[in-house]
């Protein structure tokens, strides 16, 4: 009897208030933990900055409809950011083996 997996996107997401409005920091939940470095570049998310709360793939959606900072890291979470087109495939900062975006928005 084979079972199909159903893999569920799952995300850390931490809400930050900052001056400018809501900060939000969403990471893969696989990456949590791990430090990677490339060329004089390190993304540590050991860091307290990336511990949060575990969304759901549309549960990040909504919030990020609200934020005014993101910062984006991980294939998922830079993939959400591409599919709601708030990235630019273009311009994704690949460190070690990770990719990671920031979206500022304006208004």
């Amino acid at each position: 009897k084979n079972q199909l997996k159903i893999f569920k996107m799952v995300f850390i997401v931490v809400q930050k208030k900052s001056p400018y409005g809501l900060l939000l920091v969403v990471t893969d939940k696989t990456a949590i933990g791990h430090i990677f470095k490339e060329n004089g570049l390190q993304l540590d998310l050991s860091k307290d900055f990336y511990k949060g709360d575990e969304m759901s793939k549309e549960q990040a959606a909504e919030l990020i409809q609200r934020a005014r900072h993101i910062h984006l890291t991980g294939s998922k979470a830079v993939g959400l950011g591409i599919e709601l087109e708030l990235v630019d495939p273009g311009r994704i900062l690949h460190v070690g083996k990770i990719v990671h975006a920031e979206v500022m928005i304006e208004g």
